[in-house]
């Protein structure tokens, strides 16, 4: 098997007819020798924020000196980003390797695997292989009948800014959505919560006083910005002062403050995180396609805001580090989202509307998403690949800024064809 053949075989396996629920994972992992039973783990859930603050987390516990696994959805460039040791990528013949010892044990079962199940098995296996001492583990979807949730007892679940998003599996009220993150809760095993959502807030305390598991809510007040450009935001959290963080959406010091409670609770249970490696990993963490500067002058974005809520948060970074500019958006949005909500937010920012359609069958058409655009009264226009949209949006930008966002599904692309366009 080659690394296309391997890839091939992942991709192959679809939702289609499954039910939800953690049986496959666990049948699979159990004839795989159980590799996640080796391991300790910081679990992470919520609707925006788990990438940033899943990596943050991995960057300051290898920072303390720990081999630290990282795994998270999706991927920018390439699959191989999804699973990490200490910052690096699994190397294509490894993943070979893990896919030729998956198939077997996963083609033999009765309902066979998911796509995410069978990259949860291999995501496993590797961290185990490489003796990992901690592996931060981005949950895929809602929680309770995520694949990753057939861990047994985290060193501390996190649950980052909730809101509404994947409404059709996890339910219509943000309560549902609450209950859904929180399941990744164990009995006795604690739990940091970015709270500020009432509705979500006594979902989650009720669950954690259920499972006897001690809370924290992250004490915003504490937080304190003190300024951003387009490099870093440097803020300041509970005793933690002038910190320099080069993810520069005015959100990230909120996801650096859920990471750093996170932090000093694995410490008060036992880990050796210094406030040193903490300050380190925050000042060198790296996160591509997430309020991601590719070009300084003229500017060029890179946002991966794919819900409303997460629009929200762009929009306010874009008139922070931008102060009274209009921008050029190259936008695809997935059909099954918010998308009015989401153009409501975008429209008194913009100059003009470039449409693309990611790779991908949810994706929008980009002449039916340049259509809800112009009900707006906002110029809109669809291109007919992505290349030809980075073009086109370049071009319309002039020296002003240009901004490409509505879904991560389309970042990889963006940037390569952005790449070739700059060259010479």
């Amino acid at each position: 098997m080659n690394y296309e053949q391997a890839m091939e075989y992942i991709h192959a396996v679809q939702w289609a007819g499954h039910k939800p629920g953690l049986s496959r994972t666990r049948t699979l992992l159990a004839t795989l020798g159980d590799p996640h039973k080796q391991l300790r783990f910081v679990h992470v859930a919520g609707t925006n924020g788990k990438g940033s603050t899943a990596a943050m987390l991995a960057s300051c516990l290898q920072a303390a000196g720990y081999r630290v696994g990282l795994f998270t959805s999706p991927f920018i460039n390439r699959f191989n980003e999804r699973i990490q040791v200490d910052g690096q990528q699994i190397p294509d013949e490894e993943l070979v390797r893990l896919v030729e010892q998956v198939q077997p044990a996963a083609d033999a079962m009765a309902d066979v695997p998911t796509e995410f199940e069978i990259i949860t098995a291999l995501g496993m296996l590797y961290f185990a292989r490489k003796q990992c001492d901690i592996v931060v583990l981005e949950v895929g979807l809602g929680g309770t009948l995520d694949s990753t949730n057939v861990i047994e007892k985290p060193e501390c679940a996190v649950i980052t800014a909730l809101g509404m998003d994947h409404v059709r599996e996890l339910g219509p009220t943000l309560a549902d959505i609450a209950a859904a993150k929180a399941g990744i809760i164990k009995p006795g095993c604690p739990v940091v919560s970015y709270g500020g959502v009432p509705e979500a807030d006594a979902v989650i305390r009720r669950v954690a006083a259920e499972q006897n598991a001690p809370l924290t809510e992250v004490d915003f007040h504490k937080l304190q910005i003190d300024g951003g450009d387009l490099d870093a935001v440097t803020f300041d959290f509970d005793g933690l002062d002038g910190v320099h963080l080069p993810l520069i959406g005015s959100y990230q010091p909120r996801n650096a403050a859920v990471a750093i409670t996170t932090l000093r609770v694995l410490r008060a249970k036992g880990w050796n995180v210094p406030e040193s490696a903490i300050r380190t990993g925050l000042e060198t963490v790296q996160w591509p396609g997430r309020f991601e500067l590719l070009r300084h002058a003229p500017a060029f974005l890179l946002d991966g805001s794919h819900n409303a809520h997460g629009m929200r948060a762009t929009v306010q970074s874009l008139k922070d580090r931008f102060p009274g500019e209009k921008f050029v958006f190259l936008v695809s949005i997935m059909a099954d989202k918010d998308v009015d909500e989401m153009l409501q937010l975008l429209a008194p920012l913009a100059k003009q509307f470039v449409t693309v359609a990611a790779h991908t069958p949810r994706a929008m058409p980009a002449e039916t998403l340049a259509e809800h655009i112009r009900a707006y009264g906002c110029p809109a226009e669809a291109a007919g690949s992505i290349e030809a949209g980075v073009a086109r949006a370049m071009e319309l930008g002039g020296t002003g800024p240009v901004c490409a966002l509505g879904t991560l599904y389309f970042s990889g692309d963006v940037r390569q064809a952005f790449a070739a366009q700059t060259k010479g």
